[in-house]
């Protein structure tokens, strides 16, 4: 008996840590789905099963698409539980796995940590336990300063116990860029408030938990005195976001504020605030500030689109390409452009490793949304092209907008979303070696060969 532990032991101890990702993503969507199928999770009735498992790939792989209304088809305790997806699906169940590890004593084995460092998207593993213990104390204390903000803020609308609920829900929904609402569904309201203390807190929850856990815990350090500089990767992360801010923003005001449009009635303000908060909560939030968010002018539809499919920063909360991979794209296409051998920038160079990686990235998430796009047209007879790649787009980087196609899925297109949004969680990366690990390693080499370009 002690023998056979031991095997299992050797046998998990020499699965790699992409493996390892994955399949302790798998096992926690499974075990889940089985728990939102009880009675009690439900507000009338039980969630049947392929409600159950999209709502819980969705939440812990943080998207917020959604066959169900969570503020009516969920209970209570079915809207907690809900959360705790959220933020499970947000800081990352490696480190969930970690905490527990440590209240039972236990200590955090070599493999562990590497897993850790591959979840994080971090360089290296060095005092990885003491980064969890910082970045859990940063997350809830961002996380609870946006609530008690917005329990000040919602209390008069929806009295004060509704309004510490949805506080809490709301913020760290924000804040792991998860998308889930409870106001769709609750009387008064069709979407989450849009005045602009609420897109203010709810945005910079969002905006912080897209840059990622290595951003935040550099800019700690900086603050902290602790480090002088910002790195490299930080400071392109911030460039990257504020710029793609920017473009969002002024690409949805200009169109939407035309006579017609969604915007053409809001005063300026108003109207300036919404396209922020749009910018921001397209690249994986999934938060519509807009009533008519269906009505949207085409071109804001592909703006949003290409938005989300660039996503947030690597390690973050959000999905998408990363910015990070394309930051790293433009640099070696300038490079290519101007004679460069090796692309740089802010004086440094960036590897061949990290270019191959980019165009990985770029090529295989460009695959799996083309051919995604097209099983599910090929299977939805009627279906317009702008919402199935919308919904797709979506649902890869994690983001959860929709233009009210998730609905109409059945049930082979929900498990193609729900399969999208798991790859779109992990990465392309994580996914691509966990498969191609399980292979055994080719010890042949070929003769090289020019073709053209």
């Amino acid at each position: 008996m002690m023998m056979n532990f031991r095997k299992r032991g050797g046998f998990l101890r020499r699965v790699p840590t992409q493996v390892k990702l994955v399949l302790g993503l798998a096992s926690m969507v499974f075990v889940s789905s089985l728990l939102l199928m009880l009675p009690v999770m439900g507000a009338e009735r039980p969630l049947n099963p392929n409600e159950a498992f999209f709502t819980s790939v969705s939440a812990l792989t943080v998207t917020g698409l959604s066959i169900i209304v969570p503020s009516t088809d969920l209970s209570f305790l079915g809207q907690l539980f809900l959360l705790t997806l959220i933020q499970i699906g947000g800081v990352g169940y490696m480190v969930v796995s970690v905490i527990i590890f440590r209240l039972l004593g236990r200590s955090i084995s070599f493999a562990d940590r590497l897993a850790l460092r591959d979840s994080f998207g971090l360089l290296d593993m060095n005092a990885i336990v003491i980064l969890i213990r910082r970045v859990m104390i940063t997350v809830v204390a961002l996380e609870l300063v946006g609530a008690v903000l917005l329990w000040f803020h919602w209390q008069a609308d929806l009295g004060p116990e509704r309004a510490a609920l949805y506080a809490v829900f709301h913020a760290i929904s924000a804040f792991c860029n998860a998308g889930f609402d409870l106001f769709v569904g609750t009387p008064g309201f069709s979407n989450v408030p849009n005045d602009p203390f609420s897109l203010t807190v709810l945005g910079s929850l969002i905006f912080v938990g897209g840059l990622g856990i290595p951003v935040v815990t550099d800019i700690l350090l900086v603050l902290a005195r602790s480090r002088r500089f910002l790195s490299l990767h930080s400071r392109l992360t911030l460039l990257i976001t504020v710029v793609l801010v920017i473009v969002g923003s002024a690409g949805l005001f200009f169109p939407e504020t035309q006579p017609g449009a969604t915007m053409a009635e809001f005063p300026l303000e108003r109207a300036m605030s919404i396209s922020i908060f749009q910018s921001i909560s397209a690249r994986t939030a999934g938060f519509s500030a807009l009533d008519n968010f269906y009505d949207l002018a085409p071109s804001s539809q592909l703006l949003k689109i290409a938005l989300m499919f660039i996503g947030t920063a690597p390690a973050s909360m959000g999905g998408g390409i990363t910015t990070s991979t394309l930051i790293v794209l433009l640099v070696g296409l300038w490079a290519f452009a101007r004679g460069r051998e090796t692309p740089h920038i802010f004086g440094r160079s960036l590897g061949a490793a990290t270019m191959r990686r980019a165009s990985a990235v770029l090529t295989v998430s460009l695959a799996v949304v083309v051919i995604v796009t097209w099983l599910l047209l090929a299977t939805h007879p009627g279906a317009s092209l702008h919402q199935v790649l919308f919904e797709v787009v979506s649902a890869f980087a994690t983001c959860g907008l929709s233009l009210g196609f998730t609905s109409s899925l059945n049930v082979f297109g929900q498990i193609m979303i729900c399969l999208v949004m798991f790859w779109g969680r992990l990465g392309a990366i994580t996914i691509i070696v966990a498969l191609a690990q399980l292979a055994p390693p080719r010890l042949i080499a070929f003769p090289e060969e020019q073709i053209l370009i």
